[in-house]
């Protein structure tokens, strides 16, 4: 311990209790590294949130059309609706003169 100082043997630090060039400039280069590392850091966290309520909004979208397409396809597959569609076309269920029934054997 230096006792004009009140300063230890210290690696970088000369008896005036400043660093040297040496150690100075290295960790100069250290800070301006993570600093720029941390900015970096920064703007890829934000990219990313953005990019994830993007994705959000889309899955919402996405549900909402779903959805709507559930309540189309429920509507369409009514079976009054098909009856009637069936009418209008002149179609109706085959009467027992016309029905044959199969068995697993494939024998009538």
């Amino acid at each position: 311990m230096n006792a004009a100082t009140g300063i230890t043997g210290m690696a970088g630090i000369n008896s005036t209790g400043y660093m040297s060039n040496r150690t100075l400039l290295p960790m100069l280069a250290l800070l301006v590294l993570c600093s720029l590392l941390l900015v970096n850091s920064q703007y890829q966290a934000r990219r990313l949130f953005i990019e994830l309520e993007r994705t959000q909004l889309r899955q919402r979208q996405l549900e909402t059309e779903w959805d709507q397409l559930q309540v189309e396809q429920s509507n369409l597959a009514r079976h009054s609706r098909i009856d009637g569609i069936a009418r209008t076309l002149g179609m109706s269920a085959p009467g027992a003169a016309r029905t044959q029934y199969l068995t697993a054997g494939g024998k009538h």
